[in-house]
């Protein structure tokens, strides 16, 4: 059984029996007192499209939570290759593991829209959650949520081909960030083939290819970061043919 709740915003929170679910940020798993005395605590900040948020192996240790606007979290291996972790948007924190652990950021949040943040020093962070344990808690759930959907993903992924994931992959884009055009289902957010290569765990070349064959069956059109979902019926079949 799934719920779900409104919260300021015109978000909503959803939930199944045994809890939330990785999808629902931060901000509104909170009661609105502690919502409220949260982001008193901080001050606002502005970003624009492409500016960097926090960037990895930097030794900062504030925290951002997100107020307007979508981030994608990025990380560099030593050999190069860039993945995408996620996408951040209203409602979500940013950097709480380096604030928690004092240690040096493991990713890289980068604004992909104009940005609206509070941002919240490291020791009033840490103070205020000493303060208020429901709000650790759900810091805590949250994740535990994340962890949990990261290894549901990957065991997920063995099990798929890289045309399955790419196809999943545009799918969930279609549903979180999708918008109804007269040419077909615009996804709102750009990115690159290099970051959708690194979210499903292929090469840039696989992707590049795969594309192409999408774009020649006329399932997808793209341009210069962005995609337009023509078929998303097809987009199905795919993933249910390829697990048949």
């Amino acid at each position: 059984m799934r719920g779900q709740q409104a919260w300021p915003g015109g978000q909503t929170r959803a939930w199944d029996d045994d809890g939330f679910d990785d999808r629902v940020p931060f901000l509104a798993r909170l009661e609105k007192e502690h919502r409220t005395a949260l982001l008193a605590t901080g001050r606002l900040l502005s970003y624009r499209a492409r500016d960097v948020l926090m960037r990895q192996n930097e030794p900062s240790a504030h925290v951002l939570l997100l107020l307007h606007g979508w981030t994608k979290v990025t990380a560099l291996a030593a050999n190069g290759y860039e993945a995408l972790l996620a996408l951040r948007g209203p409602g979500d924190i940013v950097g709480e593991g380096a604030a928690l652990s004092r240690g040096q950021r493991s990713a890289t949040v980068t604004a992909l829209e104009p940005v609206e943040a509070v941002v919240i020093d490291q020791s009033r962070f840490t103070t205020f959650l000493s303060q208020n344990s429901p709000v650790a808690l759900h810091l805590l759930s949250l994740c535990t949520d994340r962890q949990r959907s990261t290894d549901r993903r990957r065991l997920e992924w063995a099990a798929l081909s890289v045309r399955e994931r790419l196809a999943v992959l545009l799918l969930e884009l279609v549903r979180t960030h999708g918008s109804r055009t007269d040419e077909g289902i615009e996804l709102t957010i750009g990115l690159s083939q290099q970051e959708l290569a690194g979210s499903i765990g292929s090469s840039l070349e696989a992707v590049a290819r795969l594309l192409k064959e999408l774009r020649a069956r006329q399932i997808v059109a793209t341009r210069r970061r962005r995609i337009v979902v023509l078929r998303p019926d097809t987009l199905r079949r795919i993933i249910g043919e390829q697990s048949a």
